[in-house]
């Protein structure tokens, strides 16, 4: 095998893994949205999340993960969209923050 097929397979190897890791983040931010929402009794839009961001960064081991930055939507009334933002560091939830919205009693 010649340093090009070689170079084709490891290059196919490496978009594969992150496209499934890319899947398994998508679906870490979008259960964590859920519950989320869940937990202060509002309504997680569209079911999804959005990727918004991609970047590397450090975990608190040192090591290099990415860092993705998901959007998404919610309401606390059902006539209103508002936007929420979640990060991932890893495959582990760093931050989650939103936009401000009318508590109802």
């Amino acid at each position: 095998m010649d340093m090009v097929s070689l170079s084709f397979l490891l290059f196919l190897a490496a978009l594969g893994w992150f496209w499934f890791d890319s899947l398994r983040a998508l679906e870490i931010a979008r259960n964590m949205g859920k519950q989320v929402c869940r937990n202060y009794n509002l309504q997680f839009l569209d079911d999804t999340v959005a990727n918004i961001g991609i970047s590397l960064a450090r975990d608190k081991t040192g090591r290099r993960v990415l860092r993705r930055t998901y959007r998404f939507l919610f309401s606390e009334t059902g006539n209103t969209r508002l936007e929420g933002q979640l990060v991932l560091l890893g495959d582990k939830v760093e931050s989650v923050t939103m936009e401000p919205y009318q508590i109802m009693s």
